[in-house]
């Protein structure tokens, strides 16, 4: 027989890098998890109460957690722990699940960008150190939590809801400085590289079509210098054709103006073209 332990996660509420705050949260959980005491004797299993015997914790032996890298304009600039409106604007994510001796749980690469080695080793480094102080905090908040049960204190969710620790259904507002935004943005604007022209998603003009690459110009059925002059004369000779052509009817046209000047105008009574319809000499034999 075996426990079954099942962890759900509830967002209260979401500022972005989603995928970080609930690695942590669902980590924290099983490590203040408390499970009922078991003895077994033969083949008899007894579980005991919390009141006859203190729930026991379970067995973690590490703490994986993740830490999210954000890249903007195709892996040039390189943002830990985006926020919300930071997701919206960026080309891709990178999630690196690590513990505090630097071993690697998982790693999770989203979005229209392609990584090198060497981004990949630089945000392992990042991750390294984010990971043991993020597993330090985690264990003070344990210790101080237990400390607190111990001597009778407040404790629990339900203590942190009065002072909006945890949850919180308004924010005052904030004043914010935005003097000098426009000399600030024309700064970032000017040191920033120019972006590389490369589509990461395909660009939609009308639902149903996409086209990506848009701006390239397209080389396919580009002509040699020798064919460009060879078209080039026969386009002037066409030309030349075209004019002399143009030029007899003209002078034909007048002479019949002319020449049927006094003559009446008949109307025919039906504008319309003779049609000829095909028709199969067999029809197709049904089947």
């Amino acid at each position: 027989q075996v426990w079954q332990i099942r962890l759900d996660l509830h967002l209260l509420n979401h500022d972005g890098n989603i995928i970080d705050a609930a690695s942590i949260a669902g980590i924290v959980a099983l490590c203040h998890f408390r499970r009922p005491d078991v003895s077994v004797q033969g083949e008899e299993v007894t579980v005991y109460t919390p009141e006859e015997r203190d729930p026991v914790p379970l067995s973690i032996h590490h703490m994986p957690i993740c830490v999210s890298f954000a890249f903007f304009q195709q892996g040039t600039y390189l943002l830990v722990d985006p926020s919300e409106r930071e997701e919206s604007v960026m080309d891709g994510v990178l999630v690196i699940a690590m513990n505090k001796h630097r071993e690697i749980c998982t790693i999770q690469s989203s979005g229209g960008i392609m990584l090198v080695k060497d981004q990949v080793l630089r945000c392992s480094k990042i991750t390294a150190v984010k990971v043991a102080e993020i597993t330090e905090l985690i264990q003070k908040a344990l210790e101080n939590d237990q400390k607190a049960r111990k001597e009778g204190g407040k404790f629990g969710f339900a203590e942190s809801i009065p002072n909006q620790k945890i949850t919180a259904f308004k924010m005052e507002s904030a004043a914010v400085d935005t003097n000098s935004v426009e000399e600030q943005a024309e700064e970032i604007i000017t040191k920033a590289d120019p972006p590389a022209e490369v589509f990461a998603r395909p660009i939609l003009h009308t639902p149903g079509t996409a086209q990506i690459g848009e701006g390239i110009e397209n080389s396919w059925g580009d002509l040699e210098e020798s064919e460009r002059e060879e078209a080039a004369e026969e386009e002037g000779d066409s030309e030349a054709t075209a004019f002399e052509c143009q030029k007899v009817k003209t002078e034909d046209t007048s002479t019949k103006a002319e020449t049927k000047k006094d003559e009446p105008i008949v109307l025919s009574d039906s504008e319309e073209e003779e049609v000829v319809i095909l028709e199969p000499e067999e029809l197709p034999k049904k089947r």
